[in-house]
């Protein structure tokens, strides 16, 4: 049977799922951030070893729940601030071949201070073999309606950037926040340099060649974007959280809501997921 563990890690309190074909996934309480997912014997997610863990100021890799807003299109701190401040461990189940965890936000003196809204956010995560879904639902507790911007902002282990590729894009409207130049993706996306562009969000799955594996990539129609995204070797160096060459290590593909805030009404809820699945 799948078995769910609490532990600490780096000093952060942490749940994690562990599969019988040895599929485990670890979720620490800041952000109900996911740290780790091991797949067929293979780390699939990027993990910066140069993060604070002081459990409250974000941590680079894994995947960052984005919420209430993105990046800082919007008064609120960057990228929101649900991936800095503590979740609640809500619910796990398992059966033979699958397990989830689900971790809660609930707003709160601290959350209304910077942002002056009613919710309940939840964060699901989904283990079977071969793949991890995450869904994210908002649920508005508020008699006025919640609008909100955010992204699933996952950070996947490459073995070289450069000899990385994504499809599945083509022909999809491109902002490439770089050169700040709108267009269309192409066929196959490479990366040498700095990239950094938001994609109208496609119908079908997308799919990562890192060298040696392969990953689909979907995510709800409730997404309106994906985002992918290399800091490259210069910006890269200027991150403090991150080692020098760790750019050539990691891929950030997210499930994104960037231009047109969601809004959700009084008492409405919105959902939204991304799913890996290891080809």
């Amino acid at each position: 049977m799948p078995m769910s563990t609490p532990e600490v890690f780096q000093g952060l309190a942490c749940h994690r799922l562990s599969l019988p074909c040895g599929d485990t996934v670890r979720v620490a309480l800041q952000g109900a951030h996911v740290l780790s997912w091991v797949s067929q014997g293979r780390e699939r997610l990027f993990l910066s070893p140069d993060n604070l863990w002081d459990g409250q100021t974000a941590i680079r890799g894994g995947v960052p729940v984005c919420f209430p807003q993105f990046n800082q299109r919007g008064p609120l701190p960057k990228h929101g601030f649900a991936r800095n401040v503590m979740w609640s461990f809500a619910d796990v189940s398992a059966d033979d071949a699958q397990a989830h965890l689900v971790f809660t936000l609930t707003s709160n003196a601290h959350t209304q201070a910077i942002w002056p809204q009613q919710f309940v956010a939840q964060l699901s995560v989904h283990l079977q073999p071969g793949q991890l879904t995450l869904s994210l639902s908002v649920h508005n507790t508020d008699v006025q309606p919640l609008a909100f911007t955010g992204a699933l902002h996952t950070y996947l282990a490459v073995d070289d950037i450069d000899l990385t590729d994504v499809t599945g894009l083509q022909g999809q409207a491109e902002w490439d926040a770089v050169a700040d130049v709108h267009g269309v993706a192409d066929d196959t996306l490479y990366f040498d340099g700095e990239f950094d562009r938001v994609y109208a969000a496609a119908a079908g799955p997308l799919r990562v060649q890192d060298g040696s594996g392969v990953m689909s990539i979907e995510q709800s129609p409730s997404w309106g974007q994906s985002v992918v995204w290399n800091p490259g070797p210069e910006k890269c160096a200027a991150l403090t959280d991150m080692p020098s060459d760790g750019f050539a290590r990691m891929l950030c593909v997210e499930a994104a809501q960037v231009y047109e805030p969601i809004t959700v009404p009084a008492a409405g809820q919105w959902l939204g997921w991304q799913r890996l699945t290891v080809s």
